[in-house]
């Protein structure tokens, strides 16, 4: 049923209703000659509502008989399906690439580069004589194959993943921060209260940390060759490039000095610096070190925590007993099927080998990490790539530049002082050089 038979119905339904209350009003007397006019009115209103929804049944049985059955405020829209499609109508990267090289060449632009709509716009190519990316002549990657690469990015045991990330629209984003302790002497306190004495009053200690992107940006040439074999383009392209984006994120994360870059763990305050035993010899590590380690986390750290390990101090983990029972328990072990690292456990957490950490023997050769005490920002528009032809035109080669917005630091500035010990803590605890 249309919506204007069901109009010309409710019409008809209000106007019997009058008739019948004026109907009810006489039922025991004639009517006056006033109400039956008013009478006589509404029925002749009925009679034509009448003639009108036969009308409209008559037309609207008609117009489903061909067929058709157009609401009043039915439109006719007209969209390009591949502005909806993630892939913006490139059945691979390669093809796109070798799209976006054709078009910075000078070449026919292909429409499915300039696609619109709701995802990303393709920069308008006004030049193509410049000796950078950038606007001119560079093209957004479309949303699928961005997120392949940053899906590439966070494999082989990443960092960022393990931090506290938030993804964000802007460009900073500032947190709330409490540094007290239940056991320190101001921020939230609780106290015993005797009987109907006044109660000791306590407020919260908060601060604010703000976090700024910054742009991390890998830069791969591609030969001509290669662009012109589009199946190779597509798996040697994004994987060096996200190679690139997880190392300096990684690198970051750990090592960054806040300038330009994320505050890495190993260079804020809240960094513990186990110090070796006394008379240890160089180039070794020992059991007492280990549980040195692990005695400066905090409590609660240690079940989300894990080594992070160059790879030239595996052989020693070898040699680490407590007693008659190894405290290092390799793949072999089974440890692997139990959730652990393919490198194996070091005293029931996993170890992530990583070519970030210092030489063995070195300061921060083996640290002990829990990164769920690090905060990190990301951009919610993901990874966007440009190219140039012309950065190694000399070498045959056309540059695929890429960039990623990423911010992150410790949530906490200083290291914990506990209530019953010299001995601080913190989540991010390395070894001293031996």
């Amino acid at each position: 049923m249309n919506k204007k038979i069901r109009a010309l119905q409710q019409r008809k339904a209000e106007k019997v209703a009058a008739m019948r209350a004026l109907a009810d009003a006489c039922a025991e007397r004639d009517m006056t000659d006033e109400e039956q006019t008013q009478f006589d009115a509404l029925q002749a209103e009925v009679g034509s509502i009448n003639a009108s929804i036969e009308r409209e049944t008559a037309l609207a049985a008609e117009e489903q008989s061909v067929g058709i059955q157009i609401a009043e405020d039915a439109r006719i829209e007209v969209i390009e399906n591949r502005a909806t499609d993630p892939r913006r109508g490139f059945q691979t990267f390669g093809e796109f690439a070798q799209r976006v090289r054709a078009a910075a060449g000078g070449g026919r632009i292909d429409d499915r580069l300039m696609l619109g709509g709701g995802g990303p716009n393709a920069a308008a190519p006004t030049t193509f004589g410049n000796e950078a990316g950038g606007q001119d002549g560079g093209f957004l990657v479309p949303p699928q194959f961005a997120s392949e690469i940053f899906t590439l990015s966070l494999e082989e045991q990443a960092l960022l993943p393990m931090t506290d990330s938030t993804p964000i629209s802007g460009n900073s984003m500032v947190f709330p921060k409490d540094e007290t302790t239940p056991w320190g002497t101001d921020g939230i306190r609780a106290y015993w209260q005797a009987e109907a004495s006044v109660a000791t009053a306590t407020k919260p200690k908060l601060g604010v940390s703000t976090n700024r992107l910054h742009k991390l940006m890998a830069l791969v040439p591609v030969t001509d060759e290669l662009l012109d074999d589009a199946s190779a383009l597509a798996s040697y392209l994004p994987g060096k490039t996200a190679a690139s984006i997880r190392w300096k994120t990684d690198e970051s994360i750990l090592f960054g000095t806040g300038a330009g870059q994320p505050w890495g763990v190993m260079k804020s305050g809240a960094l513990i610096v186990v110090a070796k035993d006394s008379g240890q010899a160089t180039n070794t590590l020992t059991p007492t070190n280990i549980s040195n380690m692990i005695s400066r986390l905090p409590v609660g750290s240690f079940g989300r925590s894990f080594w992070l390990i160059n790879p030239d101090v595996l052989p020693a983990l070898d040699n680490l007993t407590l007693g008659n029972y190894p405290i290092y328990m390799p793949v072999g072990g089974g440890d692997r099927a139990a959730g652990g690292s393919p490198y194996g456990m070091l005293k029931g957490r996993p170890i992530v080998l990583s070519e970030h950490a210092s030489p063995f023997s070195s300061q921060s050769d083996i640290s002990l990490l829990d990164l769920s005490y690090y905060r990190s920002i990301t951009s919610r528009g993901g990874i966007q790539t440009a190219t140039s032809m012309h950065v190694y035109f000399d070498a045959d080669a056309t540059a695929f530049r890429t960039t990623f917005r990423v911010d992150g630091g410790p949530k906490i500035e200083n290291a914990i002082t506990p209530p019953k010990s010299t001995n601080k803590r913190s989540p991010f605890v390395t070894l001293a050089a031996r």
